[in-house]
């Protein structure tokens, strides 16, 4: 691993455990030349995963897009950074668990709403009336009357 400081490759790893979300494992690294620490974190390297759009485009999965979707929704609202990225953490899992090569994107806005609908209730409906794009105040309120009604 070369040393940010110096850029030689002479260093050596003093501490190792496991990240916050327990999917990485952090390490804690000293350059042998300038002494200096530094920290790295060292992940699974996932299969590649195809998301396929409503318009039957491709591309790429991109955990920034859920996690920027869910920003979004918990926005305002009592939910902590850690909590979301612990949140994401267990969406992306759950969809690498799946074993699927592609994926459409409407599966993943629904294993997001799952989250959500744990996460935060606010932000799950206002993640819902995007995702589901809710065409008039009805279609809205029947989604509230589903979310009240599985809460009794």
């Amino acid at each position: 691993m070369k040393c940010p400081f110096c850029g030689l490759d002479n260093t050596r790893v003093i501490d190792s455990r496991p990240a916050d979300d327990n999917s990485s494992i952090r390490r804690r690294r000293l350059c042998d030349e300038c002494n200096k620490r530094f920290t790295t974190y060292e992940r699974v390297e996932i299969l590649p995963l195809t998301v396929i759009k409503k318009d039957q485009t491709r591309e790429p999965y991109d955990r920034s897009k859920i996690l920027s979707g869910i920003m979004r929704a918990c926005h305002k609202r009592p939910v902590s950074v850690e909590k979301i990225e612990e949140t994401v953490n267990q969406i992306e899992n759950e969809l690498f668990n799946l074993e699927y090569k592609e994926i459409e994107s409407r599966q993943i806005g629904e294993i997001v709403m799952e989250h959500l609908k744990n996460l935060e209730q606010v932000a799950y409906v206002r993640f819902a009336s995007v995702y589901r794009e809710f065409k008039d105040v009805p279609t809205f309120m029947n989604e509230l009357k589903k979310m009240l009604d599985s809460n009794d």
